[in-house]
């Protein structure tokens, strides 16, 4: 399972490394460039599978997430 991600805000673009949670969602994300506060797009469970260049661990593995 791969813990690291890219996260792309759309907004400003700014690029961050982030380490992903290993047992949940994360549902908001404050951009380090411009401030902005990311949420998941709709049908998305979280900020990695709508704004990362990994999907978050529980969709990994194919589990159920964020229930």
């Amino acid at each position: 399972m791969e813990l690291a991600s890219i996260l792309t805000c759309p907004e400003c673009g700014h690029q961050s490394a982030e380490t992903m949670p290993s047992d949940a969602c994360q549902y908001f994300y404050d951009c380090k460039g411009c401030g902005s506060r990311l949420r998941p797009k709709p049908g998305d469970c979280c900020v990695f599978c709508s704004y990362g260049t990994v999907r978050c661990p529980p969709k990994q593995g194919e589990r159920s997430c964020c229930s």
